[in-house]
């Protein structure tokens, strides 16, 4: 079979379709610790609130015929775009309407329009690149480039911290913006790692975009107002040249597939477009699921009041006991500041991160290796060898089992060179 320059492009290996794969195994076979995906948690309340929700779509006003027998327009469900832009007006005092939001087939296919919208080849025949002022960054972008690998990114500083825990931070030295830059990209909080870029390093990278004129994207799955996964002080940000991107899959809707882009009307003018090419109009099922709480406002209490109390507890229990067993290794766990993961770094670890994701995966524990999350960075940097990504969103005994596996495979591998 012959394919074309795209068909090879998507043919390859990449770490998201890795990722999903184990995710669906795992779930299938039910016999895996699944620590590896980012899929969200069974929360009672959430689940609870959708379940009434959809009996009362489906109590026969017509709502579910509508759901399932119409087409959204290719800008996604207008009800659900205005009231999520009347409930960013009276929250925040952002000047849009529903002219400036696009929902899309989940966030991963708005980063893929986004992405290929201001990177890749333009038509005086140069490459722009996507600049990501961190790495590690999310695991999602790496292989979206229609022209292949179309990332920069940079390494960051590392703060050490007590109690064996760091935190990365830009290093505006190495960021550099020139004319083959198209845009620039930071996930808040950060997945991998949890990571929440302060106020400073949001305005500062906020004003390099507008000076070079280039937006700035911000990709807010996990941020604020919702589903708010948060655990520091942090403000929604967005203006004219900032390209928020939401969703409404850890909210506890993954399978809905429904993401949320707000921007200038031009760029979701451009989006829509895609949609329509792509997909004729995108799904609206989770919008309708969600458009009551947007409209009253709750989704933000509920994030606030349910969803944050939950992931900060489970975070601080999974911080405590990963740190108990790995007490005398030279382990290192970034300060989880918000998302659903843990990122361990492990000091001279003497194997891989893929050695280590193999060797877990022999014992029924999936995780995802570091160097997965590192799109863009050309430095021969032996950091991304020596991590791995951890959700701690699963039940706590899973969670704890998968743990003391872990530890056990860490202190193995020191054991063997300590003994060669």
């Amino acid at each position: 079979m012959e394919l074309s320059t795209f068909g090879r492009r998507f043919s390859t290996r990449a770490g998201i379709l890795t990722l999903m794969d184990d995710l669906g195994a795992a779930l299938a076979a039910g016999d895996k610790i699944m620590l590896g995906g980012g899929n969200p948690a069974y929360i009672p309340a959430i689940q609870n609130y959708f379940r009434v929700r959809m009996h009362r779509i489906m109590d026969g006003n017509g709502d579910f015929e509508r759901l399932i027998g119409d087409y959204s327009s290719p800008g996604g469900h207008i009800r659900f775009r205005r009231a999520l832009a009347s409930m960013l007006r009276r929250q925040f005092g952002w000047e849009l309407t529903e002219n400036n939001i696009a929902l899309t087939n989940g966030s991963q296919s708005a980063f893929f329009y986004l992405f290929n919208m201001f990177g890749g080849r333009f038509s005086d025949g140069s490459i722009k690149k996507i600049m990501l002022p961190l790495a590690p960054e999310y695991i999602g972008y790496a292989d979206v480039g229609i022209d292949g690998d179309i990332f920069t990114s940079n390494q960051p500083k590392i703060e050490f911290l007590n109690d064996n825990l760091f935190k990365y931070h830009v290093d505006f030295d190495r960021v550099k913006i020139g004319p083959d830059i198209g845009a620039i990209c930071v996930s808040r909080p950060t997945n991998p790692t949890g990571n929440v870029l302060t106020g400073d390093e949001v305005s500062r990278l906020s004003r390099l975009a507008a000076e070079h004129q280039i937006p700035f994207i911000l990709d807010n799955a996990y941020g604020t107002p919702f589903p708010d996964i948060i655990f520091t002080q942090a403000e929604p940000v967005w203006n004219e040249n900032v390209i928020l991107s939401m969703s409404l899959s850890k909210f506890g809707l993954p399978g809905m597939r429904c993401g949320i882009v707000i921007a200038s009307e031009p760029v979701i003018g451009i989006l829509s477009g895609m949609n329509a090419i792509f997909n004729l109009s995108p799904s609206a099922m989770g919008a309708v699921l969600a458009e009551e709480m947007i409209q009253s406002g709750e989704i933000i209490e509920l994030s606030r009041n349910v969803i944050r109390p939950f992931y900060y507890d489970k975070s601080q229990r999974a911080c405590d006991l990963l740190r108990r067993l790995l007490q005398g290794l030279d382990c290192h766990i970034h300060l989880p500041e918000g998302a659903i993961f843990l990122w361990l770094w492990m000091r001279d670890l003497p194997i891989s991160s893929q050695e280590l994701y193999e060797r877990l995966k022999a014992r029924n524990v999936i995780i995802v290796p570091g160097h997965y999350f590192f799109p863009g960075l050309k430095d021969d940097w032996r950091h991304r060898q020596e991590c791995i990504r951890i959700t701690f969103a699963q039940d706590d005994l899973m969670v704890e089992r998968g743990f003391k596996i872990i530890a056990e495979e860490v202190a193995k591998a020191y054991r063997e060179a300590k003994s060669s």
